[in-house]
């Protein structure tokens, strides 16, 4: 779970000469810092004692990376008071509550000798660029975990219904990271988790912002991993790592947490039924989906070694994840209108060109002065998309049945 907000340094260019699986084919069937990882040796025979030696490398993160989130936790315990809120639907999160128990994917997360053996056939710039889908991937899901442990922690008194669906979803999402660490040691690296919670620099979102960003979050999430494990599936020749085979379950996590906070929100109609709202859900589904395909357009290679297009697939789960969310929010974007895409297009040019001004030898200030009229280009073009006209939505009604209908 993470909300990426802005733009991105790209990773080394890579331009395998692979044939991508045409999308329709399937709908047919955080400033820069560095984060501590240590790269370990390969694994030496039993009969030998480990290396214990390792080195440390750094990964540069920037303002697209997943971001740490904290929030108003005062504010949220006030939200989920039962005796200041009425329209807390006790049975509903209760229902929730038992699906969280089941835990469905307990047993499921269990690897086998078919990760080591295919990161080891894995070589040059896929690999690479497959390294960085773990780290990024990783921290996406370790966020979560520390945000949804927190707040478990401080409903406990107020609403410990609710405090334990949070201290579930952590639970999930602490399972989600470690498999996605352990998929790291497959190349010899891990990700310091410890050393990310206490060095990463924490972004604060006030509640109903963490209620929008989070549920956009896990229904893109959903729609992401459901769609790679099915385009996967009919095509077997592109899994080049056993990863992917996990999606399928691992995306219903996204989706239950997702509809949890369809139900947090319904909980608070302020949230949702005032011309505010319609303008915040209208923003964050923009950073969202812009977010993603600036972010993605910069990682065509990964894409492209598991055999799809890139902007298709991109496209595909943004239509997907807005319908989704039309359930739910009052106001959406119209995605499915062809000039969306042209101006997703235009703002992924104006950011090659923003990124090659960074490439060159010039000093800070003749960069920053080159970045300015492309900063301006971009802008202008979010300012466009932002004010198209928008789809007017929203039925909390018709979200009680969200599950069976993107399950």
């Amino acid at each position: 779970m993470a909300i990426e907000m802005s733009l991105m340094k790209p990773l080394t260019k890579f331009n395998p000469t692979i044939q991508c699986r045409s999308f329709s084919n399937l709908n047919n069937n955080k400033t820069s810092f560095s984060v501590k990882m240590t790269a370990t040796s390969p694994s030496p025979p039993s009969t030998k004692k480990p290396n214990k030696k390792t080195k440390q490398t750094e990964i540069k993160e920037s303002l697209l990376t997943p971001r740490f989130y904290t929030t108003d936790f005062d504010e949220m315990e006030m939200l989920f008071n039962t005796k200041m809120n009425k329209n807390l639907n006790e049975a509903e999160f209760l229902s929730l509550l038992q699906e969280f128990k089941t835990d469905y994917n307990q047993t499921h997360f269990v690897r086998n000798k078919e990760f080591k053996e295919a990161a080891d056939k894995m070589q040059g710039p896929l690999r690479q660029i497959f390294v960085e889908f773990l780290e990024r991937s990783c921290t996406a899901e370790f966020s979560g975990f520390l945000l949804y442990k927190e707040l478990g922690r401080r409903l406990k008194k107020t609403n410990p219904i609710v405090a334990e669906i949070f201290s579930l979803m952590s639970r999930d999402e602490a399972r989600h990271a470690g498999f996605l660490n352990k998929g790291l040691s497959d190349f010899n690296l891990a990700l310091d988790l410890g050393f990310l919670t206490k060095a990463r620099k924490y972004t604060f979102f006030k509640p109903k912002f963490i209620f929008y960003a989070t549920y956009l979050s896990e229904k893109i999430g959903y729609w992401r991993y459901i769609t790679i494990y099915r385009h996967l599936k009919e095509n077997p020749e592109f899994q080049c790592y056993p990863i992917f085979k996990y999606f399928e379950n691992w995306c219903q996590d996204e989706n239950r947490h997702g509809d949890f906070f369809s139900a947090l929100m319904k909980a608070q109609p302020q949230f949702l039924n005032d011309w505010k709202a319609k303008l915040w859900s209208r923003f964050f589904c923009l950073s969202v989906y812009v977010t993603m395909y600036l972010n993605d357009c910069q990682r065509t290679a990964f894409y492209e070694g598991i055999g799809l297009n890139t902007k298709e697939f991109d496209m595909h789960v943004i239509i997907e994840t807005n319908r989704t969310t039309a359930r739910i929010f009052p106001a959406v974007l119209d995605v499915e209108n062809p000039e969306f895409k042209r101006k997703l297009d235009r703002m992924v040019e104006i950011n090659t060109k923003l990124l090659a001004v960074g490439e060159t030898d010039d000093i800070p200030l003749v960069k920053n002065l080159k970045r300015i009229p492309h900063i301006a280009a971009l802008v202008s073009e979010l300012i466009a998309a932002y004010l198209m006209p928008p789809v007017e939505s929203g039925s909390v009604d018709l979200a009680e049945f969200e599950p069976q209908l993107v399950y």
